[in-house]
């Protein structure tokens, strides 16, 4: 049978939701704004929407990983209100000097949604604030890999600049949603 769904991977900390480093309280959650739109315009193109989020405050002490759950479900609701439907949130919660599984930049958690929900990832793409999103979706194969410069987005695309050289950078998600339906 094989994969059949196209999807989007999408960081949640700085590309979703605004930055608020090592966010465990659910009424500190703030989308970005223009993040509704743009997810609503992948869904309606017929992508299925994934967020792959690394959670090292969980893995650091600083937060449970019942608060980052209660933060999950509130941006959930939010976008369920919208009619915006996330297939599945993977979440890394150690901290990056211990070994994980799926801690981006593994390709892990997109071979997972691959084989859990037939995603054909040749023609997915992953977006997110980090070198290490960019390089999770590379080393999965997905289509392209989308640097917004919202979150760590633009001091990483600065500072990492020949680094990111295959990736593709753009302002927000709003615009990553334009790239992607433009191709």
């Amino acid at each position: 049978m094989g994969a059949k769904h196209k999807a989007v991977f999408l960081d949640r900390d700085g590309t979703l939701n605004e930055e608020r480093k090592y966010l465990s309280d659910p009424d500190k959650l703030v989308l970005i704004p223009g993040v509704v739109e743009a997810l609503r315009q992948l869904r309606d193109a017929g992508f299925l929407l994934f967020v792959v989020t690394n959670q090292s405050g969980i893995g650091r002490g600083y937060y449970t990983i019942d608060d980052m759950h209660r933060v999950n479900t509130r941006l959930l609701a939010i976008l369920e209100k919208q009619g915006i439907e996330i297939s599945n949130i993977y979440f890394a919660p150690e901290a990056p000097e211990n070994p994980s599984r799926g801690r981006k930049p593994s390709p892990q958690f997109l071979q997972d949604a691959r084989d859990q929900f037939e995603v054909d990832l040749s023609r997915s793409f992953m977006i997110g604030d980090k070198v290490s999103d960019v390089r999770c979706g590379e080393n999965a194969g997905v289509a392209a890999s989308i640097l917004v410069r919202t979150g760590y987005g633009a001091e990483h695309a600065e500072k990492h600049s020949s680094s990111l050289a295959t990736a593709t950078i753009v302002p927000d998600l709003s615009a990553a949603a334009l790239w992607i339906l433009a191709q």
